[in-house]
This record gives C-alpha cells, sequence and structure tokens, in this order.
C-alpha cells in the first residue's frame, strides 16, 4: 500500500472528508485531493502533520511497516 493509499484509508477509517483534512493541513479539498490523488506531491510539513492527526509512525503512513506504530511524544532538542 503506497502512501496516498494510507492516507485515504487512514481518513475513511475516521469518517472524514477531504475537506476536513485540507483544513487541517491549510489547503483546499482540491488540493488535498490532489495529493490522495497524485497529482501532487506531499510536504514533509503536511506529512509530519497527519502523522501527529492520526497519531501514527510516518514508517507507517509511507508504507514502509505495517504497524501503525503509535508516536511516542518525545523531547526535542
Amino acid at each position: 500500500m503506497d502512501y496516498r493509499e494510507r492516507m485515504r484509508s487512514l481518513r475513511e477509517d475516521r469518517d472524514l472528508s477531504q475537506a476536513q483534512i485540507g483544513k487541517l493541513l491549510n489547503k483546499s479539498q482540491q488540493g488535498y485531493s490532489h495529493i490522495e490523488s497524485g497529482r501532487a506531491e506531499l510536504k514533509i510539513e503536511d506529512l509530519i502533520k497527519l502523522c501527529d492527526f492520526y497519531n501514527v509512525s510516518a514508517d507507517y503512513l509511507i508504507g514502509r511497516t505495517e504497524q501503525p506504530g503509535a508516536r511516542k511524544d518525545r523531547k526535542r532538542p
């Protein structure tokens, strides 16, 4: 499963619209739709926001693992 499919699955599992996630990322519904469909690339800043929002690891979101691996809060320097 690639990251676009995973993004869609996470969104749909929570009964959220593209417009709602677009708002989280400061994008229009269409802008977010373009990311999910592959017409636009996911920026690293948006990847981080999505991981925080869904409480999953980046590895899970981008398809490097099948384990959601809920992020543990860690102190940043």
